[in-house]
This record gives C-alpha cells, sequence and structure tokens, in this order.
C-alpha cells in the first residue's frame, strides 16, 4: 500500500513531500529510524542541528532531492535553521532497505547495537539495590 493512495492521509503536507512510491511500511520503518535519536540529542546541552537535519535527511529523503527542499522549505517556516549547511543529496535512491544500508547516518553511526546473542540473554542485575550472588540479603 502506498502513501499516496491513502485518502486519510492526504492532508497532512508532509506526506506529499516524501517519495511518491513509499509503501506505508517503509515510511513508518524510515520515520523511526530517521527520529529515533531526537529524543537524547534534544535534550543535550548543545544542540547538534546538523544531526537532528541529517537523520531526516538520509533516512527519508534519500535520492529525493526535491522533497529534501521541499521539506526544509516548509520546516524553516517554523525553524530557521533547519537543514542548513547539510550536503545536497543524490537524485537516485538506493535499492536497498534503510537498515540494510552500508553507510548509516552520522548520528546511527555513533550507535553501536548490541549483538543478536545478547538480546535473549537473561538480565543480569548486579549491584544495589539487587544483592550480589550467594548473599542473604
Amino acid at each position: 500500500m502506498q502513501l499516496a493512495t491513502q485518502d486519510s492521509l492526504r492532508d497532512f503536507a508532509f506526506l506529499r513531500m516524501v517519495a511518491p512510491e513509499m509503501t506505508v511500511s517503509v515510511f513508518c520503518a524510515r520515520v523511526a529510524s530517521a527520529f529515533f535519536l531526537w529524543p537524547k540529542e534534544l535534550l543535550e546541552a548543545t544542540l547538534n542541528r546538523k544531526a537532528l537535519a541529517s537523520t531526516v535527511q538520509h533516512d527519508l529523503f534519500d535520492g529525493n532531492p526535491s522533497g529534501w527542499r521541499a521539506y526544509v522549505a516548509y520546516m524553516r517556516k517554523k525553524v530557521r535553521w533547519y537543514g542548513a549547511g547539510l550536503p545536497e543529496i543524490n537524485s537516485g535512491a538506493s535499492e536497498e532497505p534503510v537498515y540494510a544500508t552500508a553507510h548509516a547516518s552520522p548520528v546511527e553511526a555513533a550507535v553501536e547495537a548490541a549483538p543478536l546473542a545478547e538480546w535473549d540473554a537473561p538480565d543480569e542485575k548486579k549491584g544495589w539495590p539487587w544483592p550480589q550472588p550467594g548473599s542473604t540479603s
């Protein structure tokens, strides 16, 4: 199902800026990736403006420079600095899904994912407030 074919979504100007052939599931995955680190970044003492915009540029507008320019113009109505100083993007979108690309966005590159083997490992609680192994308290 493509975003462009959904009547309920046509009122959202932002959605007209992303690639029209993008499916809803791809859009959801890309939005999650684009804004994943925003809460952490917005709490930093010094705002990294380029990092905030580059994740959106990379994950939502890869291969869609006209959509990116329209989105930046839309955002600058409220946030004057948004997207300033970022390089232009190529018009050819990558064929690989966002999560399979070899080049992570600048902010994603700083995050190291836990190996899959660790996902199912039992959680060990060490130190206060959990007692040490062998302790009776």
